[in-house]
């Protein structure tokens, strides 16, 4: 039986009780889409959505599946026909991919053809893919442009170019098929009412959620990889985007998609450039107390500097990242201090 819910127009969420996921569907939502969340929570939590209808004041539709289960995603999609997906279902750790490279061309790259195929059952694909800056690999200028060439250092990188090139020889075959690829660069941040964040599984690999474990007293210090890199204070310098501006891309992505063919690759940063005792020192700000570092070896595979030029995501989509250093941390420290909060792998 098709399901053909009144009223908005119903958006496919793959991982969509993710972190970011999770937050763009607020952002649906609340710009007047339907919602309809696919999902095995292997890394999450079905919980997830009642923290986004404590938000946005409606529950999304859901239905737990694996995104490679070609049976379930073609029942979803003939089920309830979606207008346009959103597709963050994956997995990102780049140390793992280099650990287990299979598993992230399984999920990552099967997963992304498994529903596309589900999504071209009834006509033209309508899509925005969670890509990744990885894509870019060592910078030759900055800010980063997206024609820069490709030269990922990892299999996850890798599986999120391959996925790309998917994704524009479908819409070079079908003139009819739309598709919005968005790379983002240092998402961090939470939902400033608190209730909703990321709260990575075992010990986290990015900086902030590591900056909340210090903060909180759950772990004595913050290692600093290197501090005698090219850049003003010798520690490397990334473009953190907060979660909440990226949510808001993603809608303005699915406008995008849905009013025109074709594919479109954008960049999703700030445009700046932000060290890691810069927000070491803003964290500290946001928390309101020192937070202990030290500084050790450099890491393998980290470069100095890495930033985006946000130019075409002003151009294509009016969106220009809004939120600044100070409100990713407040936001963030704000979630670590809501009892009642619920979070999402990021």
């Amino acid at each position: 039986m098709i399901v053909q819910p009144s009223g908005p127009p119903l958006i496919l969420v793959s991982g969509g009780t993710g972190y970011i996921g999770s937050h763009t569907c607020v952002c649906l939502q609340q710009a007047g889409f339907g919602v309809l969340v696919g999902d095995n929570v292997t890394n999450s939590s079905e919980g997830v959505l009642s923290a986004i209808a404590a938000i946005s004041g409606r529950r999304p539709l859901f239905e737990q599946a694996d995104v490679r289960d070609a049976a379930a995603m073609a029942a979803i999609v003939d089920r309830y026909r979606p207008v346009a997906a959103i597709h963050f279902a994956g997995v990102k750790s780049v140390a793992e991919s280099v650990r287990d490279p299979l598993k992230y061309y399984d999920n990552n790259v099967s997963g992304s053809l498994t529903l596309l195929a589900a999504m071209t059952r009834h006509g033209s694909a309508c899509l925005v893919f969670s890509s990744s800056a990885t894509v870019y690999g060592e910078p030759d200028t900055l800010p980063l442009q997206e024609g820069h060439p490709l030269r990922p250092e990892s299999a996850y990188g890798r599986s999120k170019m391959v996925v790309e090139l998917i994704l524009a020889d479908l819409c070079t075959a079908d003139p009819d098929a739309s598709v919005v690829t968005l790379r983002y660069f240092n998402p961090v941040g939470a939902h400033p009412d608190g209730g909703l964040g990321e709260s990575p599984l075992g010990i986290p690999e990015n900086l902030m959620p590591h900056l909340g474990r210090v903060a909180s007293g759950k772990a004595a210090a913050l290692s600093v990889f290197g501090d005698d890199y090219p850049t003003p204070d010798g520690t490397c310098v990334r473009d953190y985007v907060h979660v909440m501006d990226l949510a808001e891309a993603h809608v303005a992505a699915v406008r995008l998609a849905l009013q025109c063919p074709g594919v479109r690759v954008i960049n999703l940063g700030t445009g700046l450039g932000v060290s890691v005792l810069s927000l070491v020192r803003a964290y500290a700000t946001a928390c309101g107390h020192p937070l202990p570092y030290q500084i050790v070896a450099r890491r393998a595979g980290d470069v100095a500097c890495y930033y985006a030029d946000p130019e075409r995501a002003s151009h294509l989509l009016g969106w220009t990242a809004r939120r600044g250093v100070s409100e990713m941390c407040d936001d963030s420290w704000r979630f670590i201090n809501t009892p009642t909060a619920l979070g999402s792998p990021g």
